[in-house]
């Protein structure tokens, strides 16, 4: 809506609107009698609008336009759209139907046949990729088809270099703090974006590396260095927040020059955020579709831009998966990212004698990142609270590792991953050994093991059975825990 307000600033006699969640619908009312010429909105709120306000109407319709084509019937917006589409035919049927997406595969089909009469496909990557065209138009449908089949290959700007770096668990906090300090606060001009898999660890991890990284009590001493001293920015948008909300920090992260939005893939679509120079993929996405998204975000109309994608030793097939959708990415060494540590004089060792460090040495790094995991770990354990709210992150990102698709489950299986190590990077000093009494989606079990029974079970048993207890819940499901117990 924005960009259509300045698009139309020559052309004052068309008139723009908007219908959004979260607005108030008086005002949206009034603004429907005046009359638009062009309506920008979403689903949910355009079929409020069509049950519920008499003055809307469509019969000089002459176009509709539904952009994120291939992501809005997995958003459960099938039947919204079906109201609309019936609404619009009701009172006009001659009408331009346009599907977009940066992503159009084979699975918007299903939308494509209910919204489009004989339509024809435009993909801007066969040009990009110098594909010759199809000169009749049976030989268009044909190729487009087996386009479609064969493989999924994205287009990526030029001007978008991609990297990934593989880092061990317990060493996934460390490096994001690292790789945030050494691109937002030592070369000072950078807009970064951070993308997590759940709301509850963009809420967590939006605190943690505030509250540490940010500089405080600690940067202030005398003897510090002043770029140690330099504050970060950090801003958090997620769906579980209100409309109001999203829309404030939207506002203040588009408008300034530097900062950290750390987001869900509620971000990863649809938002133009200028000036955006790095974005940084916590936890891997679900197909390589999302991941064309996420990067989406930067090296927009020709501006330069670079992404990192973190994964675990594990995951490194994921690697191989994105080559053969003709997405090649660099690996960045976690060793380089670390030593940016050396920079800041807030995780100096301090060495009896007043000994000096010993330059970059890898010794000194490690010990750095130690400091730096230390600091994590402090402010985690703190409270009761926060180690409350730590493991409910974690166990988050537990559920959300389990939610891959069957055809990724080899690299992304939740057995291969170290509960302990994993913890660490939550700013937990152990695996917690009562995850599995948590809350979570779909779980049975209500009644508590008996006191004497589950001290026993903390005496004979090790951390590691435990860890494969919570493993063999994850993945065989959640109702299988009942029968453990018993068996037990």
């Amino acid at each position: 809506f924005d960009t259509i307000q300045k698009l139309l600033k020559p052309f004052t006699w068309i008139v723009p609107g908007v219908l959004m969640g979260g607005e108030k619908r008086k005002s949206e009312k009034a603004r429907l009698r005046k009359g638009i010429n062009i309506l920008i909105s979403t689903p949910g709120r355009l079929v409020d609008h069509i049950r519920s306000t008499q003055c809307i109407h469509f019969r000089r319709t002459q176009w509709l336009i539904i952009d994120e084509a291939d992501r809005i019937l997995d958003l459960g917006f099938e039947k919204d759209v079906a109201v609309i589409l019936n609404a619009l035919n009701a009172e006009r049927e001659t009408r331009q139907n346009v599907l977009l997406s940066a992503t159009l595969t084979e699975g918007v089909t299903r939308l494509a046949d209910i919204s489009l009469n004989d339509p024809v496909s435009i993909s801007i990557a066969d040009e990009i990729q110098n594909v010759p065209e199809p000169t009749s138009q049976t030989d268009r449908k044909a190729s487009s088809s087996s386009n479609c089949m064969d493989q999924e290959n994205f287009a990526v700007p030029e001007t978008l270099q991609q990297y990934v770096m593989m880092v061990p668990s317990k060493l996934r906090l460390v490096t994001l703090a690292a790789f945030i300090l050494q691109k937002c606060k030592f070369e000072k001009r950078h807009k970064m974006i951070i993308f997590f898999s759940s709301c509850e660890q963009v809420e967590f991890y939006h605190e943690l590396l505030a509250k540490v990284l940010s500089g405080g009590p600690e940067s202030e001493q005398p003897g510090r260095s002043p770029l140690s001293s330099v504050s970060l920015r950090f801003l958090r948008l997620h769906g579980d927040m209100e409309q109001e909300e999203r829309t404030e920090v939207f506002q203040e992260f588009l408008k300034s020059k530097t900062g950290i939005l750390l987001c869900t893939d509620v971000a990863a679509r649809g938002l133009d955020l200028p000036q955006v120079t790095w974005i940084v993929q916590y936890n891997a996405p679900a197909s390589p579709a999302e991941y064309i998204h996420r990067i989406g975000r930067t090296a927009r109309i020709g501006c330069r831009g670079s992404s990192l994608l973190v994964l675990a030793p594990s995951e490194a097939e994921y690697v191989s998966l994105l080559a053969s959708h003709k997405i090649n990415v660099s690996e960045l060494k976690m060793e380089k990212v670390l030593a940016t540590l050396m920079k800041d004089d807030r995780f100096r060792v301090h060495r009896p004698g007043n000994k000096k460090s010993c330059g970059k040495n890898p010794q000194e790094v490690r010990e750095r990142a130690t400091v730096l995991q230390t600091k994590f770990e402090n402010l985690v354990h703190s409270s009761e609270g926060t180690v409350q709210w730590a493991k409910k992150a974690l166990q988050s990102f537990l559920c959300a590792y389990t939610t891959y698709p069957k055809d990724l489950k080899h690299i992304f299986h939740i057995k291969s991953l170290h509960l302990g190590h994993v913890a660490k990077s939550f700013g937990l000093r152990d695996a917690p050994q009562n995850l599995t009494a948590l809350p979570t989606a779909g779980s049975k079990r209500k009644t508590k093991p008996k006191p004497k029974r589950s001290e026993l079970l903390k005496k004979t048993h090790s951390k590691r059975r435990l860890a494969e207890l919570l493993c063999s819940e994850y993945s065989s499901g959640m109702d299988t825990a009942g029968a453990k117990v018993k068996k037990k």
